[in-house]
């Protein structure tokens, strides 16, 4: 009965105003939102939300502002063993210790820790960017949880998204003819960014401390095939399946197989 208030999640959400072409993007925990934005031949990268975690120097101030005689609340990149620093649920870091006592008496709930002195440490209030859309500029939005930007940077799923427009996968009434023959010869887009034709823009509309602090994909690097070329591959009509697709392996089938045949309670660790 206490399951769903032990576990946690985190959210991300955004509300577009085609009045005042205003986007507003809400974000609680590692979540991210991705605009990706046409230049000339190109396309442009600007991150409209920050990661929420235990790294994040902006939380890390925060944090430690909250609890200013508890140094061990932050460590390693985490909040009290956990890596968002904001979300929903989560509630053994947002209990009282009272709370926390009774439940254990009552339902047999896990043991307070002992550094949690004064709780919460943790909340679920969201962080909101405003940024000006640019419709004629062909402005697309990204937006996922931490497992797909352990997979793939902002610029290479921008990169994605913006080949799949200018192959004519979406959108075709926005990709020209030259557009998309200029685009097709591009064979491979994890070397360089050059070559996955992204301008990489840093965030404008993010406050100087609320800005990326270097969260890069982490999952390849695991697996061992970091430095390993992949061909990106349009096999899909759905541009959500295909970031997914070329996130998990590309071209090469059999890593993309492994990976979806992993049964039990690991797979989180892998997917």
């Amino acid at each position: 009965m206490l399951a769903p208030a032990i576990a946690g999640s985190c959210a991300i959400l955004s509300f577009y105003d085609t009045r005042t072409q205003l986007l507003r993007v809400a974000c609680t925990g590692d979540c991210r939102a991705v605009l990706g934005r046409r230049d000339g031949l190109k396309w442009t990268v600007t991150q409209l939300s920050s990661d929420q975690t235990g790294a994040n120097p902006a939380e890390i101030k925060r944090v430690q502002a909250e609890h200013p005689n508890e140094p061990a609340v932050t460590k390693n990149g985490r909040l009290l063993g956990y890596e968002p620093s904001r979300a929903f649920g989560d509630a053994v870091l947002k209990w009282s210790r009272e709370t926390s006592n009774a439940l254990r008496r009552r339902f047999y709930a896990k043991r307070p820790n002992d550094i949690c002195v004064t709780p919460p440490y943790m909340t679920a209030e969201p962080v909101i960017t405003t940024t000006k859309i640019q419709p004629e500029k062909g402005d697309f939005l990204v937006l996922a949880s931490d497992s797909l930007w352990e997979l793939l940077s902002n610029e290479e799923v921008v990169g994605l998204v913006g080949q799949f427009i200018d192959k004519g996968h979406l959108m075709p009434e926005r990709a020209t003819k030259s557009q998309t023959s200029l685009m097709g010869w591009v064979p491979r887009f994890w070397k360089r960014d050059s070559e996955t034709m992204v301008s990489n823009v840093k965030a404008t509309e993010v406050p100087e401390s609320e800005k990326p602090y270097g969260n890069g994909p982490v999952r390849p690097a695991q697996w061992g095939i970091s430095k390993r070329p992949r061909t990106t591959v349009f096999k899909d009509v759905n541009v959500a399946t295909h970031i997914a697709r070329n996130g998990l392996g590309g071209d090469d089938h059999d890593m993309i197989a492994s990976l979806f045949m992993l049964a039990g309670s690991n797979t989180r660790r892998f997917r």
